[in-house]
């Protein structure tokens, strides 16, 4: 049987003012008429009923994705005491699956990416348990063939193709952290790497034997909180063997060191969030280049992305190349080619005190 986690505990601090500490990205509407969340959950379909979903989150959001959420279990939305990466969240996922089924296929992924459309990755899921319930000492992961030179993701280097499957199926050469430029363009030019998607399909079994071989230390706390699940001492064991990890990612912890790890060519379309600017890639563009999802009134305006979570008018003249986002408490107004200082704004506001605007 397969189990979905979902990974949901990041800020989304690049989407401020939109995105706040307690309404993070990944609770946002910013694809459609539902939230990340929401939606990620949607595209299972029948491939993993609510019942067996798990979310691991910051323990301050638990109350919203439960609201999001009606339809997941109350006691499968998780909240990590504190912040410590991919890799405990991920084995912390594995030991609460396992103590629901030892043999557990599952399928870890973000709660904020947009995959399309839904019966494609569902069959590709299955494809990939299919792939793990052959052997199941496997990791499966999904590549994105990519289409530019992108230095924002990690990439996949593939090797020896497997006969005779479903999907272009391949051995992992080795894994690559964020590029340069260069390097990113040699690595379009091969013909041989993917964009890492951090979609996996394992047995939580196997992820808790790789993870008590490579990080053992971190094993051993996961264990205690393991042992205490569906006892009444499960809050106060996470809050003290969970805090007490050194966090890591999954990649480094795991997927880098693994020997046995196969990545699948992605037959869905897919897209990281990780900015305003990926909002066109959404919700199309009009006439002049806009991205529009708010009351606009627009003149000599181009190239642009504008944003309001209410009726409120927003009227621009003689802009080209910018990003406007408006809150109730507060207004983004940045230039669309400098998109990554939208992170530094949350960083200068936490420096300033500001923190009702975090």
């Amino acid at each position: 049987m397969i189990y979905a986690t979902i990974m949901a505990g990041g800020a989304g601090t690049r989407f401020w003012p939109a995105s706040r500490k307690m309404t993070p990205k990944q609770l946002l509407n910013l694809a459609g008429d539902r939230s990340m969340i929401q939606s990620t959950v949607d595209r299972l379909g029948t491939l993993c009923p609510p019942k067996n979903v798990l979310v691991v989150t910051n323990e301050v959001l638990v109350d919203a994705i439960r609201d999001q959420l009606p339809d997941v279990p109350a006691e499968s939305i998780i909240g990590e005491p504190a912040k410590r990466d991919t890799a405990p969240c991920v084995g912390l996922a594995a030991a609460w699956v396992m103590a629901m089924d030892p043999e557990a296929i599952m399928a870890v992924m973000p709660a904020d990416h947009v995959i399309s459309p839904d019966d494609v990755l569902q069959k590709a899921m299955q494809h990939a348990a299919s792939l793990v319930e052959e052997d199941e000492t496997r990791i499966v992961t999904f590549g994105i063939k990519p289409t530019y030179p992108a230095e924002v993701f990690g990439y996949i280097e593939r090797s020896e193709e497997l006969p005779g499957t479903e999907y272009p199926t391949f051995d992992v050469a080795r894994f690559r952290e964020k590029p340069d430029a260069k390097t990113a363009a040699e690595f379009l030019k091969a013909g041989t790497f993917y964009w890492n998607s951090g979609i996996f399909v394992w047995k939580a079994k196997t992820i808790l034997a790789a993870l008590e071989k490579f990080e053992p230390e971190m094993t051993a706390h996961l264990k205690t909180i393991q042992a205490s699940i569906g006892t009444d001492s499960f809050a106060e064991t996470l809050t003290k063997e969970f805090t007490a990890i050194k966090g890591t990612s999954i990649d480094y912890a795991v997927m880098e060191r693994y020997d046995n790890v196969k990545v699948v060519e992605a037959p869905f379309q897919w897209d990281d969030l990780g900015n305003w600017t990926a909002l066109p890639r959404q919700r199309g563009v009009d006439d002049e280049g806009n991205t529009i999802d708010a009351k606009h009134l627009g003149i000599k305006t181009s190239n642009s992305i504008v944003r309001s979570d209410d009726d409120h008018l927003i009227v621009t003249v003689g802009m080209e190349d910018c990003i406007v986002v408006r809150t109730p408490d507060a207004t983004l107004i940045a230039n669309r080619n400098d998109e990554s200082a939208v992170k530094e704004v949350v960083k200068k506001l936490a420096e300033n005190g500001w923190t009702e605007y975090l």
